[in-house]
């Protein structure tokens, strides 16, 4: 679906993008995370073609967008960060605006804009977009990028700044979207969402490709999964070759690396006289990947 080669981008002399390169299948989303300044909006709007790179290649379904961005638009729906709408508008008046813009006629507008509107749970009720919530407005900018039906959806932090019912209702109908067939791109704040819904993930550091994969592949480019064991006890110090633990609420917490150290440590907790409430498995998650690699 996306094949992106050496993507660069310089304002000046100074490279906000740096030679990116991935492939993404159809079908799938795909995260861009960083910290701020990493490049993850310059990249979006490049796929988006909204920006021109200064130089490498992007092909998206066939299509050499750098040689053919129009014919590119056509199969891209784009959310930017902010949900800029006409506000003196009502959501079906706007919808029909850009479905005409994409050549559609008023019978499938409005067939589409019913489809839309029900499939986001948004309910106008006759009131002008001005007159939105905040969820409400990014739902019609969402519906608005799918009029035309586009196979791929450039989506920059479709769920900031929203109550978690809204967000919750988006994140779903994401997924619901790539069940349908579209592909998926978009950056966001908030990791957990990432780890969530994302089936491969990219992280950029100052413009630059730090990782790219699926979550269990960047668990292990980053560290292998650990075990806490919480347990009861009444003298701790009894417990034979505990190296280290923590006292967390009524338990305490022992950090293991291996499943050979989690059986041995619990069987010596036991013969301590203690008990092992319950262990947890940990990953690296995305916010303890993204504070290792720096900003």
């Amino acid at each position: 679906m996306i094949a992106a080669r050496n993507l660069t981008k310089c304002y000046g002399t100074t490279p906000a993008l740096d030679h990116v390169s991935f492939d993404l299948d159809r079908g799938q989303i795909f995260g861009i995370i960083g910290h701020n300044g990493a490049g993850k909006t310059t990249l979006l709007k490049i796929l988006a073609g909204l920006v021109e790179p200064s130089g490498g290649e992007l092909v998206v379904d066939g299509v050499d967008i750098l040689r053919n961005p129009v014919g590119m638009k056509q199969m891209i729906g784009y959310l930017p960060e902010e949900s800029r709408l006409y506000e003196a508008m009502k959501v079906d008046e706007y919808l029909t605006f850009f479905g005409e813009i994409y050549g559609m006629d008023r019978l499938s507008i409005k067939a589409r804009s019913r489809e839309l509107l029900e499939w986001l749970a948004l309910e106008p009720n006759g009131k002008k977009m001005g007159e939105f919530s905040k969820g409400m407005k990014r739902k019609a900018a969402i519906a608005r990028s799918l009029m035309h039906n586009p196979s791929l959806l450039i989506y920059d932090e479709a769920t900031s700044g929203l109550d978690p019912m809204t967000s919750r209702h988006i994140v779903d109908f994401l997924k619901e979207l790539r069940d349908h067939g579209k592909t998926i791109v978009l950056s966001a704040h908030n990791l957990y969402q990432v780890e969530a819904i994302c089936d491969r993930i990219l992280i950029l550091r100052k413009g630059a490709r730090v990782a790219f994969g699926s979550m269990q592949e960047l668990r292990e480019m980053f560290g292998s999964i650990f075990y806490f064991i919480y347990f009861t006890i009444g003298d701790v110090t009894k417990v034979e070759g505990l190296a280290s633990y923590v006292k967390d609420g009524g338990y305490f917490r022992a950090k293991v690396t291996s499943v050979d150290e989690m059986g041995r440590i619990s069987n010596a907790i036991v013969a301590a006289g203690g008990a092992v409430e319950r262990i947890e498995s940990h990953y690296p998650s995305l916010e303890e990947m993204l504070v290792k690699i720096g900003a």
